[in-house]
């Protein structure tokens, strides 16, 4: 890698012009070309100096022994010089003097950039328990500039801390991800990338995570509805690390009554031809260092040809309807009938009252028994219409 950047030059005329440079950065390893030029020159020597103000070549001669710098042109316009297997030492200000009256000397940087070491992760040892708090370190030495470490969690980015720390010209850089770990972190990759501008590609380096965790076991069955004369299946399915091993089967607490049909290959358990006596409670086990789990199927074997219920009994035990809420809306639906009936009741009540009263209205101020009946009739008349408004 090498790229120059920066150019110098004034006047013209050997007397009054200045070499003209370039800045270089290379790669450490790499090779440096330094250029010195002038656009005229009278047979006037140019001369390179290293930043300790050493003579690197005086026209076309060598003036410093180092195999490691030799000439690439000479004349009376230009002189370039190459530096190999440049190391960071060799980084610093390089000078081209133009021997007039007086010298005339021009500047140029060489940048040498430090590539950094491959990554390394540190700080895990296999396996982790479930539960444990573990710390991963990735560190790189020897970037100039200080390298950029980043952390994936399998292709997901996350971050940790970071730490630089200054190695003479170069950098060590650290980065530290803390975390507490469970089962779900078996298997992951943890990847650290070294990112520098001296790498056309980042290096990588991967840590995959073992975590060891106890068990948990759930049984699957073949059949939702199974029936007699059926060929039914039970597989005990399990999770853990270590494995756990060996499954164990049983039924309503007790071993499997009939071996001929009920057959045990690892972890399933095949019933050959289902009948009434197979009903009861089957429970799978197992085991490893972290612990014991089981997981428990109830088995009911509905008559041949018998349609049965639409749902799993066992899921329905499961995720059932609440009879509890459903006799709660009941509940209420006939606490507001009840309350809307005596609601009714009485104000039909009340209004009978008042009909009533009104009916008789007249005969109790009547002078006499006939004039009474009268009034009583003619009240009666309006209580019909009375009745008939109300209706």
């Amino acid at each position: 890698m090498l790229s120059v950047a920066g150019t110098k030059s004034k006047g013209k005329g050997s007397q009054g012009q200045f070499p003209i440079t370039q800045n270089v950065t290379v790669v450490e390893g790499g090779t440096a070309n330094m250029t010195c030029r002038v656009d005229y020159n009278d047979n006037t020597s140019l001369q390179w100096s290293n930043p300790a103000q050493q003579t690197l070549f005086f026209g076309d001669k060598k003036a410093l022994r180092d195999h490691r710098i030799e000439l690439v042109r000479a004349s009376w316009q230009e002189l370039t010089i190459r530096i190999g297997d440049v190391s960071l030492s060799d980084e610093g200000q390089y000078t081209c003097s133009l021997f007039t009256m007086p010298v005339k000397t021009t500047k140029a940087f060489l940048t040498v950039l430090g590539v950094p070491g491959r990554p390394e992760i540190t700080g895990f040892t296999k396996p982790a328990m479930e539960g444990d708090v573990i710390t991963l370190t990735c560190t790189t030495s020897g970037s100039k500039p200080a390298a950029i470490i980043r952390w994936f969690r399998n292709d997901k980015e996350v971050h940790g801390t970071k730490e630089i720390n200054a190695t003479g010209k170069s950098f060590t850089v650290r980065s530290s991800l803390q975390f507490q770990v469970d089962r779900r972190d078996d298997g992951i990759a943890y990847t650290c990338s070294v990112e520098h501008v001296s790498l056309s590609n980042p290096y990588m380096t991967t840590e995959v995570l073992e975590v060891h965790y106890a068990p948990q076991l759930e049984i699957i069955h073949s059949l939702i509805i199974p029936q007699e004369g059926q060929y039914f299946k039970l597989e005990c399915v399990s999770i853990g690390n270590p494995k756990p091993e060996p499954v164990m089967w049983s039924k309503d607490g007790g071993e499997l009554p009939d071996i001929e049909r009920m057959i045990v290959e690892g972890r399933e358990l095949t019933i050959t031809t289902l009948n009434k006596t197979d009903n009861g409670t089957y429970r799978c086990e197992a085991s490893n260092p972290l612990g014991t789990s089981s997981a428990e199927y109830v088995l009911f074997v509905y008559a041949k040809d018998f349609p049965g219920p639409t749902t799993d009994p066992n899921a329905l035990g499961q995720h059932g309807p609440d009879h509890a809420l459903i006799g709660g809306v009941v509940a209420v639906v006939v606490f507001i009938t009840l309350c809307l009936i005596i609601v009714l009741g009485r104000y039909l009540a009340r209004h009978k009252g008042t009909y009533l009263t009104h009916e008789a209205k007249g005969a109790e101020d009547a002078p006499d028994a006939d004039t009474a009946i009268i009034n009583a009739e003619g009240n009666h008349v309006h209580a019909e219409e009375k009745k008939e408004y109300f209706i």
